[in-house]
């Protein structure tokens, strides 16, 4: 059988799901994209096992038909053609598939279909709709903080807990704790508590093709998988079956000493500081005092040492402390607002980080953990 479809328009949907694919899969078969053919639509699966991405879309066929094709060679194929319709012959005696293009032929192995894992089906589920742009920022800024530690599968992944009041994304490492919080995507129905989590890797494909606009993203889950749907593309993804740790317990309440200061300033400062920093520790010192903040920096091993102070407005006690710099770092960079206040109790507590100016709809607020400083003054 064959089938014909353009060129740029299969290798622009091809990309969107192509993360899937791992570059060591569990199951050689999943370095192939499924194609399935029914009634003149195309959907091409990618799969690790954990998440799936489909995309669906129109072509010429003359019969209904399955094949597994080789991701790599397929991509890299397409990718060097100029735009043009291409004619796919497949060969099912052999799996063979032969590309033809205006000026030329390629010839690529494919599998049998049979040996492609199913992807889960919704059943069971609770659904709700959401805003694409609501969920591309609440991934944005939590995902960052996520755990790349295994050991602990829970911090690999961003808890969701909705109930009908907000819905709140919680990352966190050990070292930091983001907390995002919107009060315009609220449960409702069967979804009106819910508490999931959702792994960084599927999270990561879903913000790379989620548009950019306000697009309906239909978003369902039950106890093992989470499903979402926009546009031509759908994903599926295996829920993270552990225990989240108790974060609420982890913020402090009482932050007595409060410093206010520019963000792109301090974020601009610690860039230059972390330069001079030791490159195992990250290490930089902030010495606190009534109208300035002092940021230094050594690293002993080279005699490398850095200093900048900067204005501010400072209520509390003087106060040193430690942080590790490529976390502040990331932290200011995924905060919009000018202003920030960074919220202290003591050298060796918790700093929570809070933009002055906030979002319709939502509440961010970022935990950072100190590092020891060989002495306080």
């Amino acid at each position: 059988m064959k089938f014909t479809v353009s060129s740029s328009a299969l290798l622009k949907q091809l990309n969107n799901i192509n993360g899937v694919i791992a570059s060591n899969p569990v199951i050689p078969i999943l370095e192939n994209f499924l194609f399935d053919i029914r009634d003149g639509k195309l959907t091409v699966t990618a799969s690790d096992l954990q998440t799936s991405m489909i995309m669906e879309m129109d072509i010429e066929a003359d019969a209904d038909t399955s094949i597994a094709i080789p991701a790599k060679i397929l991509l890299d194929t397409l990718k060097n053609l100029p735009e043009q319709p291409v004619t796919f012959v497949v060969d099912f005696q052999t799996y063979g598939v032969e590309i033809r293009s205006d000026n030329g032929h390629y010839k690529l192995a494919g599998e049998n279909a049979v040996d492609f894992p199913r992807v889960p089906e919704p059943r069971e589920v609770t659904t709700m709709e959401v805003s694409s742009e609501v969920i591309h920022r609440a991934v944005t800024n939590t995902i960052f903080a996520t755990s790349t530690d295994e050991l602990r599968p829970a911090m690999t992944g961003v808890l969701v807990h909705m109930d009908d009041s907000n819905s709140t994304f919680v990352a966190t490492d050990g070292h930091r704790l983001i907390r995002y919080r919107r009060d315009d995507m609220v449960g409702t129905g069967t979804a009106a508590q819910v508490s999931i989590i959702l792994p960084r890797k599927a999270l990561n494909l879903l913000k790379a093709t989620l548009p950019s606009d306000s697009t309906t993203l239909t978003m369902s889950f039950n106890r093992s998988n989470a499903f979402f749907s926009f546009n031509n593309i759908r994903m599926i993804c295996r829920l993270i079956d552990e225990r989240f740790p108790d974060y609420e317990n982890a913020i402090p309440l009482n932050n007595p000493n409060v410093l206010t200061i520019e963000r792109l300033p301090l974020l601009n400062s610690l860039k230059r500081i972390a330069i001079y920093a030791n490159k195992t520790t990250h290490q930089v010192r902030l010495k606190i005092s009534a109208d300035e903040l002092n940021i230094s920096a050594e690293d002993l091993d080279f005699s490398n040492e850095a200093s900048e102070t900067l204005p501010c407005e400072y209520e509390g006690e003087p106060m040193m402390i430690g942080f590790n710099a490529r976390f502040l770092i990331e932290m200011l960079s995924n905060i919009h607002s000018n202003m920030i206040a960074i919220e202290l109790s003591a050298p060796n507590r918790a700093g929570l980080i809070l933009p002055k100016e906030k979002e319709d709809n939502e509440d961010v607020l970022m935990l950072v953990m100190p590092v020891m400083l060989n002495n306080y003054v």
